[in-house]
């Protein structure tokens, strides 16, 4: 079978290649997976150039998230048979014609949901659905996020007004307020606008702001703490523009702020089954209501992966790139 592979770190569009490589067995509690589509986010290619909190070892196999139908049951799998469709977000190695993974970890794809939303399904739906689990928040709470028009910022806000929760997006351009609000996204602010804290002030109506989500990084940090309310937190999503912080320390002091991280693999990994039920059974509703949509901006073979993981950092996309076999 091929498998895009990486012998070294560095720029996924040179280090990545498509090789041939023999067809993975199942273990105990495993099963194996025919890929049918796999999107590529950014923790794929930072985990590519060697810069996330995971650094595997080389040679390695690339890609996190898939859809794709089973085709072999490892010994002791009895939830799973061949040919059901199912999708993974945490196997490291989807970016191949086959691969292996936990039985236990994969989450059964509804007959209605379209193989494109089903590659989607788990990494950045269910991290948009933890982080707001995470943050604990009620009906009528205001929050206020950067990278508005990314992914996960796109499902923040969508599924957090399904939960009466108000969500205020952060765009770094004009541009993409008109581009959210096409999709049916509002309280989005141009960060590059004259006056655009007050713009802030004027969709709460002076109402707190009792949390944060920071996806860029930098400045962009700081500009979301300055945003909150006393004893408000700031959550660390993401470091888009930047790996440091820039935090003005009488924000922190003064709003008795409190600042956490969200490690997506992390929140999942601790998180009790019937918890991961609940939501995977929330998402679902969402998109089968329309609630929460999952666009695609391209599909490219993996012989065009070099392609492929450039237009997913083009600026202005919109929706995920899919990797296909």
């Amino acid at each position: 079978m091929r498998a895009i592979t990486h012998h070294e770190f560095g720029d996924p569009a040179a280090v990545l290649s498509v090789e041939d490589v023999e067809t993975p067995t199942p273990g105990e509690g495993e099963v194996r997976i025919r890929t049918l589509l796999s999107p590529i986010h950014n923790h794929d290619l930072w985990t590519i150039r060697g810069t996330y909190g995971y650094k595997p070892a080389l040679p390695a196999r690339a890609g996190t998230e898939a859809v794709g139908v089973v085709e072999e049951v490892g010994s002791g799998v009895e939830s799973l048979k061949v040919g059901q469709r199912v999708a993974t977000g945490g196997t490291l190695g989807v970016w191949a014609e086959q691969f292996i993974a936990r039985a236990a970890g994969l989450v059964p794809v509804a007959d209605g949901l379209p193989d494109d939303a089903a590659a989607q399904l788990v990494s950045m739906p269910f991290s948009a659905i933890s982080l707001l689990e995470f943050l604990d928040l009620k009906p009528g709470d205001w929050i206020v996020q950067n990278a508005a028009n990314g992914a996960v910022g796109r499902m923040v806000a969508q599924i957090g007004a399904a939960r009466g929760i108000n969500v205020v997006g952060l765009v770094r351009r004009a541009s993409g307020v008109q581009e959210l609000e096409d999709q049916g996204i509002s309280r989005i602010v141009a960060v590059d606008s004259e006056g655009w804290q007050q713009r802030v002030a004027d969709l709460t109506g002076g109402a707190d702001i009792v949390a944060g989500v920071d996806s860029v990084g930098g400045r962009s940090s700081g500009d979301v703490l300055s945003l909150l309310a006393e004893g408000a937190t700031l959550v660390a999503f993401g470091a888009m523009d930047s790996p440091t912080m820039e935090l003005a320390s009488g924000d922190v002091i003064f709003k008795q702020a409190t600042v956490k991280g969200f490690w997506g693999s992390k929140v999942s990994a601790s998180m009790d089954a019937a918890t991961r039920t609940e939501l995977f059974g929330e998402l679902s509703r969402h998109l089968s209501s329309g609630v929460l949509t999952l666009p695609v901006a391209s599909i490219h073979g993996f012989d065009d992966v070099a392609a492929a993981v450039t237009a997913s950092g083009e600026a202005g996309r919109v929706g995920k790139v899919l990797l296909r076999p």
